[in-house]
């Protein structure tokens, strides 16, 4: 008996409702009952559409829309995949030419003739269920559309009508790995949706979607899965935000089936719901993970928009719960606009029409600025494809009252703070993240980090105490749980511990909670932030960490004061984990730091660490996992972290962090 799979489920039914359970039987039951529709040859009868009488979407922006510049990123993105170049998720996908859509680029492959509800895609064994999943979402095949929209040529069209047809032959209704998770199917009729879309006027168009029996079934059978099976309960997350934007954009765009009004009605009220449900009033999302934040953004934006563009009338709130998300990542961003890196990252995108590895934040903003306008303080923000095409469908910007009028500092219900230390020239802004907020979202937390009390600094855009980041979900269980540990944060770790405690790759027996209080001091010259969380007070003897950070708002100058109140001994770490590009020496307590700048000068910084611990330097360690950095999911490099040990009771410890002058190489 696989007792740690036994394990796993038992704590996962610990997390739900009995109503979700129960939703969760009807849903097996449905989908076994729809599974024996299927015909001899495997595949379900051909639906017949009511009313298809063309594609009356048109595209939202024509070619001369388009800067030169846009136009280039997007053809030579779509140029690589016509030369059978491509990486998904940090891996090179040979087989791009003619994708194998049950296998991961290692060549590893899911059953392909097996009901999806049958394949536990928790287990390793047919490979890395997330590379599967991700190229069959078709990103890759809105971008070829799109590259069509811009220049003519056949070429991309032809490759993204091969890649459909392929797809749809090797995926019948309801049979392999990539029908068995709803956010999949959501995620993928978006991309459908603009591919039809951006391929309007190219004569192979309608044979390809509307005059093609098998692309109706499909397009039928995703919604009418996302319609009845959707994420609940503790699973209510991004997947079922993925799931409603997906069957809304759908049954507007594909507007050929009996249900497709039923569809619409259903999905634009859930959507409404569940973007409230996942959304602090901040405009924060719950999931306190900062890549999710731009990913729920981007579904509720592109399927609201849909909407709205079809002639159903959206909710005043729906505008203003989206517009403050928008607002809130304009907040969140350095001056190189790079998110936080808070919790979990999977490069989750709603749609893509560019290059996916340049600007994924710049076409979250590029939307919101294109369907809201940017306010004064939002930062500067290039033509953006996304943007103009999305926002290009309402035709002028919705107007939300009650924006703000400067730039917010914090965020309090979520327990984000970022300070900043303005800079008298690009380039030398000092940009500090602090988490004084929840571990994640609902019950499960499943894309939370166990980092309360961490903070993430930057310096002109260049991570310097930085967030390791997330690099893989189900392949490598040693690195997910390192990556997502207490030990992997810029903070403190009492005997070894989470300070939360961890059920599984996406589930939190035992979350610490945090409290932010207003810290002593504060003026316009010194910012500051100060929290603190009972995630160790579980111990025999009872830890309560505090944090206080300190910023000199006109040099720079960071200190972070942690203070330990218990009455017993404990084991006690504070790491310091650098960027991949800080190079460091170690000498003492003390550190000496340095960086290449984006403009190729050299910047400097000393981190003056507490005497009374014992401090090494660790770098690309693998027993145990130290010192390494994932620039982005599939992606891990090595980078420095600093330890800093000792057996101590309670304990006040005083880090300060000095930048340096600049200097040509």
């Amino acid at each position: 008996m696989n007792t740690k799979g036994w394990s796993w489920h038992v704590q996962r039914l610990a997390k739900m409702s009995a109503g979700e359970v129960a939703f969760r039987a009807i849903d097996q039951i449905r989908l076994r009952n729809w599974s024996r529709r299927r015909g001899p040859d495997g595949t379900f009868p051909s639906v017949i559409a009511n009313r298809v009488d063309g594609w009356r979407m048109r595209p939202s922006v024509g070619r001369d829309a388009f800067d030169d510049a846009s136009t280039t990123v997007v053809v030579q993105a779509a140029d690589r995949l016509l030369a059978g170049e491509w990486t998904v998720l940090g891996m090179p996908r040979a087989d791009i030419a003619e994708p194998d859509w049950a296998a991961d680029p290692t060549g590893a492959r899911f059953p392909t003739t097996q009901d999806a509800f049958r394949i536990d895609v928790r287990s390793t064994r047919y490979g890395d269920v997330k590379q599967v999943w991700e190229l069959s979402r078709h990103h890759h095949v809105s971008l070829l559309a799109c590259a069509w929209h811009l220049t003519g040529d056949d070429r991309y069209a032809d490759m993204a009508a091969r890649h459909l047809r392929s797809w749809w032959a090797d995926n019948p209704v309801l049979v392999g790995v990539n029908w068995s998770s709803g956010i999949e199917l959501g995620v993928r009729l978006i991309a459908w949706a603009w591919t039809r879309r951006l391929l309007d006027g190219w004569p192979g168009a309608a044979p390809l979607f509307e005059g093609n029996p098998v692309a109706l079934t499909q397009l039928y059978w995703h919604q009418r899965y996302l319609d009845a099976c959707r994420s609940r309960g503790s699973s209510a997350n991004n997947h079922l935000v993925a799931e409603t934007a997906g069957l809304l954009v759908a049954s507007c765009a594909f507007d050929w089936f009996a249900e497709s009004g039923r569809w619409r009605r259903h999905a634009l009220d859930r959507l409404a719901r569940v973007l409230e449900t996942n959304t602090f009033r901040s405009g924060v999302n719950r999931e306190q993970a900062s890549d999710y934040h731009a990913f729920v953004g981007e579904l509720g934006l592109v399927a609201t928009v849909e909407a709205a563009s079809f002639g159903l009338f959206v909710p005043s709130a729906t505008w203003t719960r989206l517009c403050a998300m928008a607002d809130a990542g304009a907040t969140m961003v350095d001056e190189r606009l790079r998110p936080p890196r808070q919790g979990d990252s999977d490069d989750g995108r709603a749609l893509v029409v560019s290059d996916p590895d340049k600007g994924r934040w710049e076409d979250f903003l590029s939307v919101g600025a294109g369907v809201f306008g940017p306010l004064d303080w939002w930062p500067r923000l290039a033509p953006r494809p996304m943007g103009s095409l999305v926002a290009g469908l309402l035709g002028r910007p919705v107007a939300v009252a009650g924006r703000p009028a400067q730039r917010p500092e914090r965020f309090a219900d979520a327990g984000l703070s970022i300070l900043r230390a303005r800079a008298a020239a690009p380039g030398q802004e000092v940009w500090c993240r602090c988490d004084g907020g929840p571990l994640g979202f609902g019950s499960l937390a499943a894309h939370g980090h166990a980092a309360a009390l961490s903070i993430e600094v930057r310096c002109g855009g260049v991570d310097v105490l930085a967030d390791p980041g997330t690099y893989c979900y189900h392949a490598h269980p040693n690195w997910r749980t390192y990556f997502r540990s207490t030990r992997a944060h810029n903070t403190v770790v009492v005997d070894g511990v989470d300070q939360s405690v961890p059920g599984g790759p996406f589930l939190w027996r035992r979350q610490a909670v945090t409290r932010q209080f207003e810290a002593e001091g504060r003026s316009p010259q010194v910012l500051s932030w100060a929290a603190e969380h009972d995630g160790y007070e579980r111990l025999a003897s009872p830890v309560l960490h505090r944090r206080l950070v300190t910023l000199c708002a006109e040099t720079g100058r960071l200190r972070v004061l942690d203070t330990l109140v218990t009455s017993g001994p404990h084991d006690v770490e504070l790491r310091f984990h650098l960027g991949p590009t800080v190079g460091v020496e170690l000498d003492g307590p003390m550190a000496s730091l340095r960086w290449a700048r984006p403009d190729d000068h050299t910047a400097t910084a000393v981190l003056a660490l507490p005497e009374t611990l014992e401090w090494s330097l660790h770098r690309g360690e693998i027993d145990p996992i130290e010192g390494w950095y994932s620039t982005r999911f599939g992606e891990r490099s090595p980078a420095a972290v600093l330890v800093g040990r000792a057996t101590t009771s309670g304990v006040e410890l005083t880090t300060d962090l000095v930048f340096g002058a600049s200097s040509a190489p």
